[in-house]
């Protein structure tokens, strides 16, 4: 991915913006989270899609900051669409990437926020605010900040299928036909675990997970994490190698090597 050359004063600017609306998101989020009377409303119709007040609430949060800070930047949001600008910089925002979790009482869900140009993501973060925890990538860092202090973003190298930790979110996975690829790697590596939504890619970047494999997901679903995940030495692309910041199928991992020989089995499918 070819990676435009900005300015230090345009990087640090862009990195305190992400930063300011972690921090507004986190405020507004966590009033709502394990209250017993939250209500959901369902936006899928023969099936469940859940949105509730506290989406809405962060995105219009950290809509607020932009519009303060950088007013001529584009912006593509879960809740509320797209916004037209003119600096060639996108903001793409989940407010609550894992609403399931979110309204079951589980910290698996988290608040996505990435930055990208024409070619796709160049800094991102995967925040949860109930642990306290925020998975930061792109523009020469990468590092956990949480309970334990801050910690450099590393993934894991050196494991081979047959050894790797995997992750999706939902084992019905996609099509039938998605599905089927999904179990052929899952049938070779040694733990296959689910439903941790984007807090699993924050663990393939710091070292703890091997690998991420899903499909049917939206631009705001993986444009954080993949500059998450690549700044911290991984790789993330589609399920045929090319890029995926705008969607679809995911193949997110810890090395090249391992992230080849998932490729290969994938590629049947």
């Amino acid at each position: 991915m070819t990676r435009p050359a900005l300015s230090q004063d345009l990087t640090d600017d862009l990195i305190a913006t992400a930063h300011a609306m972690a921090d507004a998101a986190r405020a507004v989020i966590l009033p709502y989270f394990r209250t017993v009377d939250l209500a959901a409303e369902n936006k899928l119709a023969g099936g469940f899609d859940p949105v509730t007040e506290a989406d809405r609430a962060a995105e219009a949060a950290m809509r607020a900051i932009l519009a303060e800070r950088r007013p001529e930047d584009a912006i593509l949001g879960e809740e509320f669409g797209a916004a037209p600008g003119t600096s060639g910089l996108t903001w793409v925002l989940d407010p609550i990437d894992g609403t399931r979790a979110f309204i079951s009482g589980t910290p698996t869900w988290g608040v996505l926020i990435a930055v990208q140009g024409t070619d796709g993501p160049l800094y991102g973060l995967i925040d949860q605010p109930y642990i306290g925890e925020r998975f930061e990538g792109g523009f020469g860092r990468a590092e956990l900040t949480g309970p334990h202090g801050p910690r450099p973003l590393r993934t894991r190298r050196g494991r081979g299928l047959a050894e790797a930790v995997l992750f999706t979110t939902f084992p019905e996975l996609g099509s039938e036909a998605e599905r089927r690829g999904f179990e052929a790697v899952r049938d070779r590596v040694q733990l296959t675990r689910y439903g941790m939504d984007c807090y699993a890619y924050g663990l393939v970047a710091g070292g703890h997970v091997d690998l991420v494999i899903e499909a049917g997901l939206n631009a705001y679903d993986i444009a954080a994490p993949i500059a998450v995940i690549e700044a911290a030495g991984g790789i993330v692309t589609d399920w045929q190698g090319g890029p995926v910041h705008e969607g679809g199928r995911a193949v997110a991992a810890g090395c090249p090597e391992l992230h080849r020989n998932v490729l290969k089995i994938l590629s049947d499918f």
